[in-house]
């Protein structure tokens, strides 16, 4: 399918200052748009100028919550080189998102194309800044001008993009966690493996929570037992436990299957270390605490790559974690996968696409 481009004739300012960009706040100039109607499948694929989509009142998205999303990045090497990060993978995961929600599947690699082509008309809006990236998000979301509820006949796939900083303004610091006791996010059978874009509106009560006994993210449990751990509000999660790198299994079907986690684990098998992939409860956790072999904690995602856990509250248990520092497997992880990212060490693994 061929892309149409329309450039803008009204390009905005970019920012003048890297070191203050946050997160999703700035977009680019361009978005890409690309339609689906039943009988035609998906088709008028384009780049326009960034801008309001207009939508009627019954847009069954707006009523029903029939949308996914993904998460990428854009990296501008030292050399001035763009590039992103197993693009595939995110496509790939996306069309998992698709099936579980009715919504028609997408070609993965004329997506990746898709994107690649919307940086490359907006690559200069990719930051220089040692830290910074551009930030991408293709989505998918029903049009159909009705009430009811069906699998939809009409529905747009979107990417815009946006120069971002770090996702925590402390940097590597490590965050503190809040372990919800309540409120569950996903349970088998559901929508947690996911990027639903009901699953983060479910999320938002837990979140406002932790928000109020200053901590900056919700660890999940899972929602029958309450007992085993999921995964982090916008992460996937590990733990050093005696020595032993374990995150929960995907077996349940609750929790993302992170691209991030999958290269975390990749990386760290290459390096000889033990990646134990199982049911965690967190008394487990509070035990290991208890005597001495809660090691190291840390979350891993897209947009904070690995983010050093430094306390977890349970209940009344505040478990404070490695004196508050990184950890080093958490530092491992992150100089590796920066580094790949950045284009500042040898890519072994084959994960970099290069922006032709």
């Amino acid at each position: 399918m061929e892309i149409k481009i329309t450039k803008t004739l009204s390009p905005k300012a970019k920012p003048e200052d890297e070191s203050k960009l946050s997160f999703g706040k700035i977009f680019t100039d361009h978005m890409f748009l690309m339609n689906y109607d039943e009988g035609q499948g998906w088709h008028d694929a384009r780049i326009v100028p960034y801008g309001p989509i207009p939508l009627d009142p019954s847009a069954m998205c707006l009523h029903y919550g029939q949308a996914d999303f993904e998460g990428m990045k854009a990296y501008r090497t030292a050399e001035g080189k763009i590039q992103l990060f197993r693009p595939e993978e995110n496509m790939k995961r996306m069309n998992v998102s698709n099936d579980r929600l009715c919504i028609p599947l997408i070609d993965e690699a004329f997506c990746v194309e898709a994107v690649k082509a919307l940086v490359k008309v907006d690559e200069d809006w990719v930051p220089h800044s040692e830290g910074t990236s551009l930030y991408i998000r293709p989505y998918i979301f029903a049009i159909d001008p009705m009430l009811g509820v069906h699998p939809a006949k009409h529905l747009i796939f979107a990417i815009i993009c946006s120069p971002v900083g770090a996702y925590y303004a402390a940097g590597l610091a490590p965050v503190k966690i809040y372990v919800e006791p309540n409120y569950v996010r996903a349970v088998t059978g559901g929508t947690g493996f996911t990027k639903a874009a009901a699953n983060y509106a479910i999320s938002l009560k837990a979140q406002d929570e932790a928000d109020k006994q200053g901590y900056e993210q919700v660890l999940w449990l899972d929602g029958v037992h309450r007992k085993y751990i999921e995964e982090v509000g916008a992460m996937n999660v590990f733990f050093v436990l005696n020595g032993e790198v374990v995150t929960p299994s995907l077996d349940r079907g609750s929790i993302l299957s992170g691209i991030t986690r999958k290269s975390c684990i990749e990386v760290l098998r290459s390096k000889g270390y033990t990646v134990t992939e199982r049911n965690i409860e967190i008394d487990e956790l509070v035990a290991a605490y208890e005597n001495g072999t809660f090691d190291e904690a840390f979350g891993t995602g897209t947009a904070a790559v690995i983010s050093p856990i430094g306390e977890l509250k349970y209940g009344d248990k505040i478990m404070a974690l490695n004196n508050g520092e990184i950890g080093k497997i958490s530092q491992l992880l992150y100089d590796t996968l920066t580094g790949i990212q950045w284009g500042r060490i040898e890519d072994t693994f084959g994960w970099v696409s290069p922006l032709e």
